[in-house]
């Protein structure tokens, strides 16, 4: 699944791993349940909803999309332990790279396992990743019935406000 990202982002998204969908489609968040495009646009990220196959347009809005695992699976629970925590290794050289102002983790369990961090909850951590700040939020799939849409769109909105204060 290619990473929808360039060099200094505002933000730089990632997700747990890709869906069966997605790896089919080759976009990212593409399963019609998933509530992460409807939560950019309703957090004020982007000024209209935008749909899985415009992933690209993300790059003009200063934002991208990365994973935690490269894998595809139907759920984040048939992953182990250990490519989470291969995948955080990775991912922490690719923000490195990358310099995002920003590393959004969309999903605390993924976090927890990549970064060894048992403790995290939703919000900016105390740990750089790459020498960048993180943020993590609330996993969008439609599985996570912990947060509403409502509530979604207040934590990414949380990242959204800090990150334009750092324009």
């Amino acid at each position: 699944m290619p990473d929808v990202a360039a060099e200094g982002l505002r933000v730089l998204f990632c997700g747990i791993n890709p869906g069966l969908l997605s790896a089919a489609t080759g976009h990212h968040f593409a399963r019609p349940g998933n509530r992460f495009w409807p939560t950019l646009h309703a957090s004020g990220f982007t000024p209209r909803r935008l749909h899985p196959e415009e992933e690209r347009e993300l790059l003009s809005y200063g934002l991208g999309i990365t994973n935690v695992v490269a894998r595809a699976t139907a759920r984040a629970d048939e992953l182990t332990r250990e490519e989470f925590a291969e995948g955080g290794r990775l991912l922490a050289a690719k923000v490195a790279r990358l310099r995002p102002n920003w590393l959004a983790v969309l999903g605390i369990t993924a976090y927890r396992a990549a970064f060894d961090e048992p403790a995290a909850a939703v919000g900016p951590q105390q740990r750089l990743v790459g020498g960048v700040p993180v943020w993590l939020l609330p996993n969008p799939s439609g599985l996570n019935a912990h947060y509403t849409p409502p509530a979604l769109a207040a934590e990414f909105g949380k990242l959204r406000m800090a990150a334009s204060a750092e324009k």
